[in-house]
């Protein structure tokens, strides 16, 4: 269906020749730290995907469709690790408030409500919801940095 559009943009095996000369980078580009907010939206984001992702892979799905987007493991790598960091460091999110462990506790609860009606009753009393959240929930609030969220998942599989 779509490989008339790849062929008609990608025409090649590779683009190792196309050059992007509009764009100019330099070496300090590549190491400047980027800048930012932390918003309670981002965080109840990242809960709810992170939880999300990690309920279809218990369920045996590698790559999830989620809200219109196919997300992987990577996704849930990010939005656990950056809700780690954030409570680690005491980040302050862009209204002031420091992000505390009892916030995120409160948005994941509110945000397996959100996700249950996103997935409909049947599907989030028949999936593993509850068991990614507990999973989420110490990735997050553990002192240690778990290396890959999958290691302390597998014992469910």
């Amino acid at each position: 269906v779509a490989k008339e559009i790849f062929d008609e943009f990608m025409p090649t095996k590779n683009q190792i020749d196309k050059k992007f000369e509009e764009y100019q980078v330099s070496e300090s580009d590549l190491i400047e730290i980027p800048k930012g907010t932390i918003t309670e939206k981002g965080v109840r984001k990242n809960i709810n995907v992170g939880i999300l992702y990690i309920e279809s892979w218990l369920m045996g799905v590698g790559a999830a469709a989620l809200y219109n987007l196919m997300e992987d493991a990577a996704t849930a790598e990010i939005s656990r690790t950056q809700v780690w960091q954030w409570l680690k460091n005491e980040a302050k999110l862009d209204d002031g408030r420091t992000l505390l462990p009892g916030m995120v506790m409160k948005w994941q609860d509110e945000e397996l409500q959100n996700i249950k009606k996103y997935v409909g009753e049947e599907r989030f009393n028949n999936g593993k919801f509850k068991l990614a959240a507990e999973i989420f929930d110490d990735l997050v609030m553990n002192d240690h940095f778990e290396e890959f969220l999958t290691l302390s998942a597998y014992k469910y599989l």
